[in-house]
């Protein structure tokens, strides 16, 4: 199912426009390239990232191929405004692995009882980066979802790490707080954060699709990884279906 939503943003070449956000199945190697090239310009400009397939403009890796990729049109310019992949169990059972595993030893994975969807490669576009986007985006995940029938969704969410990871370790101190949780599942990062004295009142804001992924119910399941490909902390969410949070649960009507 089609998602439209209507948004006024900020001064855009200093005029108010409305804009026309459709959700979309990226499927072709044409809106393939799309997503990569957009994953590409986010990823290298603000994480600096070595990405493979950088010197077309690209991020790509050998997951893409075996992934579904959902994605935010803007329908005024036709430009793509943000992506996310999504790995199911059945391809990863033929990858043997999940891209999440890369990074971390998933503890408990073969016991959760029910289909698995894993999330990845989300991005959106900085002048885009705004709650309606992500609702978005969020209904079409909604759609893939209920048509799979998948009762657990999980992922990596980032945290930047430039500052030598100061934010990273203020973030995990309010996520241990209220987020944490390895009843299901145990993240074993395989590149722990380096080590880092901070003081245990040190505050800092929710990246915000970390923070999305919170407000949908999701738990946390270890400590972070650090990437240093992408220079980010990793940060390993896993979101039980039945779990969700009831204001986001019109979206995922399947589920509850």
């Amino acid at each position: 199912m089609t998602q439209i939503a209507l948004t006024h943003d900020a001064v855009v070449r200093l005029e108010k426009r409305p804009r026309r956000l459709r959700a979309e199945r990226l499927e072709g190697v044409a809106a393939l390239r799309e997503a990569q090239a957009l994953r590409f310009r986010v990823f290298s400009r603000e994480f600096a990232a070595t990405l493979k397939g950088a010197e077309f403009g690209l991020d790509m890796d050998d997951y893409d191929p075996h992934c579904e990729h959902i994605g935010v049109r803007d329908l005024g310019s036709g430009q793509l405004v943000a992506t996310t992949r999504l790995l199911d169990h059945r391809a990863a059972a033929d990858l043997g692995r999940f891209y999440s595993e890369e990074e971390f030893s998933l503890h408990g994975l073969a016991g959760l009882q029910g289909p698995v969807l894993e999330i990845g490669r989300t991005c959106v576009d900085l002048d885009y980066r705004n709650g309606a986007t992500i609702a978005v985006l969020w209904g079409e995940l909604a759609e893939v979802l209920n048509q799979g029938g998948y009762r657990y969704l999980m992922g990596c969410a980032s945290i930047p790490m430039q500052d030598g990871g100061i934010q990273a370790r203020a973030v995990m101190q309010r996520l241990r707080d209220g987020y944490l949780c390895t009843e299901h599942l145990r993240a074993e990062p395989k590149n722990p954060l380096p080590a880092l004295n901070l003081p245990d009142n040190l505050s800092a804001e929710l990246p915000p699709l970390l923070k999305a992924y919170m407000r949908l119910g999701a738990k946390v399941c270890g400590e972070p990884c650090w990437d240093p490909d992408f220079q980010v902390a990793d940060v390993f969410i896993l979101l039980k279906r039945d779990e969700l949070c009831p204001r986001y649960a019109r979206h995922f009507k399947a589920a509850v």
